[in-house]
């Protein structure tokens, strides 16, 4: 069975996976139903599983409630892939490449937001330099995905977003998310 499949990422660094492989692995994570139906759901915040994933990447299994999301983020210089493993996600994305250093606002351009529901067993992967948000439209229905990253997330930087202007407002480390 052919799986419909986003794609678009760059190259890999050296010595790890791509995202081309980072996608099959979530695709192949994403149908292990024991898998997915082993994850704890709660009906007002999200959860997770941590997972061991490919060739030192990091991954994780989430659960969504209705309406949940992660609001705007990047990964830190990750690259990475994610699929939906029940339910569908919304992706918001920008289709630019934004600096990850040296400022704190930026005014974004018109034509580059970008949209796309993502239905049971559909995924993306994407480059280092990727800004989205992801969230659960459903109004009754929890999502699972399956996400994985290489380099292992060295930090994750969350943005405010008003209109066409762009805010850093936190940066996360990976001890916050233990």
């Amino acid at each position: 069975m052919s799986l419909p499949v986003h794609t678009g990422a760059p190259a890999p660094r050296s010595g790890g996976p791509s995202a081309a492989e980072l996608l099959a692995y979530a695709q192949e994570t994403a149908a292990d139903t024991a898998l997915v139906s082993s994850l704890p759901l709660d009906p007002e915040g999200r959860t997770w599983i941590r997972l061991e994933g490919p060739g030192g990447s990091q991954a994780w299994l989430i659960g969504w409630p209705p309406g949940a999301g992660t609001g705007w983020h990047d990964h830190g210089g990750s690259h990475g892939a994610f699929v939906t493993a029940a339910g569908s996600l919304t992706e918001q994305s920008l289709a630019a490449r934004l600096p990850t250093e040296g400022w704190t606002v930026l005014e974004l351009a018109d034509g580059i937001d970008r949209e796309r529901t993502l239905a049971e067993r559909e995924g993306r992967a994407f480059g280092p330099h990727h800004v989205h948000q992801v969230f659960n439209p459903a109004e009754g229905r929890h999502a699972v995905s399956v996400h994985a990253y290489y380099p292992p997330l060295p930090m994750m930087r969350r943005y405010g977003r008003s209109g066409r202007v762009l805010r850093l407002e936190q940066v996360e480390w990976p001890e916050e998310w233990a």
